[in-house]
């Protein structure tokens, strides 16, 4: 089999003494697609850039070869380097906004490339242009030239990236993590567009992803890194079927957790009964209400003691609009009841009662820790609120109790701030914020999305302990159902605002009555 790309004992360091890709060897087969699998900072995006000699400035290649097509691309000089950049090979990032320049129109920059390595007239380049946005699912959008980078879904924008790199045909695509940052319907036609243009195209892929699920439908081949090295490597079914080192096979293990609840209580903590939240919207010099956005409509549930209840849907399905309403955020009419009491009839006592007893844990846990805060700050917020009364030795005891539930050393981390910890151990702490206060409900949005999948493992498998320990009951936000899966015992899909079907968790998996249930399982297995 053809070779489009050969890597040789590739070594590259930030600094002499700080090794991040430690002598790798890779093969890439021309017409096919390689996949670099591995967690963050396992050096599988530095690998992937260095084919073009985009590392960053502090990074430096000490040793090893790249060949492309029998040349080694590291002895060429920096015009020869530009002639193969977006043109024989092209890359498409994970963050489209990033990649797309702002202050230019889609149409622009797409006939830019064109132009860079085509001698071809400007007219010429704009019917390419068109072309190609017809031919990755752009065609509304081609006959609106004015058309900018925010004024499209993500997933648009990422339609456009791929259309600027394949514009000149090229014989490789690097996609590095291309559907991280999208819903996972978004993801799906992302793929399919991805596969159906390759074998159109008859162009090589080099995927890079820490989400097997997502390398189990693209690639041909694999190659698992780990701390820079590549422990593993094989055709898709050889990692997947006979994976031998531990790390591949606790990534494989990861796609199949399922949740198992032991606890058996019919005690109702939540009831939501007809709950609608509509957002007005006003017009005129008067402001008057001419219309509502319908974000939640009808949507009814029960959460019992000690049960995790999934709720699924993409962007704009109404997910966050639902945890607002149950937290008293926002206005909604039907009725939400708490332990039989309905929250909408409580005074300012009971609502500050009642935010003790819901917390949230958010979906990214550096945004939602305060960087100016350490540890014991961040954490006893809440009880400085609810327990002004304790004692100072008192809030230390329970500071200890909490940390050493999500996992954590009290004297290790206790006067750390956010910056100083990994995205896993940022998010135990976000966890032990919520549980300080000795909640009956946690409310956690996203909180392993912006995860890699062996941490999103350890915060499952903490969050289904901490449930059995502590008899909590879970409202779990996702758009993964994955993830829903390994933590929930009933799910609730949602789109446009409404439950589109209601069951336990194994029912969906097995007998999902709604195509748009069974393309979300479908995504992820």
């Amino acid at each position: 089999m053809e070779n489009i790309i050969k890597i040789k004992n590739l070594n590259i360091a930030f600094k002499k003494d700080q090794e991040v890709v430690k002598n790798i060897n890779l093969d890439i087969f021309k017409g096919k697609t390689t996949a670099i699998v591995g967690e963050s900072g396992s050096g599988k995006t530095l690998s992937a850039l260095s084919i073009l000699k985009l590392l960053p400035n502090s990074a430096k290649i000490s040793d090893g070869e790249i060949f492309y097509k029998n040349t080694n691309i590291l002895s060429l000089a920096d015009d020869q380097i530009q002639k193969i950049r977006g043109n024989k090979i092209a890359t498409i990032f994970q963050e489209p906004m990033t990649s797309l320049n702002p202050l230019h129109t889609i149409n622009k920059q797409i006939e830019e490339i064109i132009l860079t390595h085509n001698k071809i007239s400007k007219k010429e380049a704009k019917n390419k242009t068109l072309e190609l946005l017809n031919e990755v699912g752009l065609g509304d959008i081609a006959d609106r030239p004015k058309i900018y980078p925010y004024e499209l879904s993500g997933g648009q924008r990422q339609r456009a990236m791929i259309a600027m790199s394949i514009a000149n045909n090229p014989d490789l695509l690097i996609a590095d993590e291309p559907t991280t940052a999208l819903d996972v319907t978004i993801q799906m036609q992302i793929l399919n567009l991805l596969s159906k243009l390759q074998k159109k195209l008859g162009m090589t892929l080099l995927f890079i992803s820490h989400d097997l699920s997502v390398v189990k439908k693209m690639a041909d081949y694999i190659y698992v890194m780990k701390d820079g090295e590549i422990i593993e490597n094989g055709t898709s079914k050889k990692i997947f079927e006979t994976p031998e080192k531990e790390y591949t096979k606790q990534l494989v293990s990861a796609q199949n957790k399922k949740k198992i609840n032991l606890n058996k209580s019919s005690n109702i903590v939540l009831k939501v009964e007809n709950l609608d939240v509509w957002y007005p919207v006003k017009k005129g010099l008067l402001k008057r209400t001419i219309d509502h956005i319908k974000a939640v409509t009808k949507i009814s549930f029960t959460l019992k003691e000690g049960e995790s209840l999934g709720i699924v849907g993409e962007s704009g399905s109404g997910k966050t609009s639902l945890i607002l309403a149950i937290l008293k955020l926002i206005q909604s009419k039907g009725k939400i009841l708490i332990n039989n009491k309905d929250i909408k009839l409580f005074n300012k006592n009971q609502i500050l009662i009642l935010r003790k007893e819901i917390q949230i844990v958010f979906q990214d846990p550096f945004s939602s820790l305060s960087p100016r805060m350490n540890v014991e700050e961040i954490i006893s917020e809440g009880l400085k609120i609810h327990y002004p009364e304790l004692s100072k030795n008192e809030k230390i005891i329970k500071l200890k109790d909490v940390l050493s539930k999500v996992g954590l050393e009290y004297f290790e981390c206790i006067n750390k701030y956010p910056h100083e910890f990994s995205g896993g151990q940022r998010q135990r702490i976000a966890i032990a914020r919520a549980l300080i206060l000795q909640p009956k409900i946690l409310i956690l949005d996203e909180p392993t999305s912006a995860l890699d999948i062996t941490i999103q493992n350890q915060i499952i498998d903490l969050l289904n302990k901490l449930q059995r320990e502590l008899s909590l009951s879970y409202i779990f936000i996702s758009h993964n159902m994955r993830v829903i899966q390994s933590i929930a015992d009933k799910v609730i899909v949602l789109k446009k605002g409404k439950i589109v079907e209601a069951n336990t968790t194994d029912e969906i998996f097995k007998n999902p009555k709604s195509d748009y249930t069974s393309d979300l399982i479908k995504s992820v297995l």
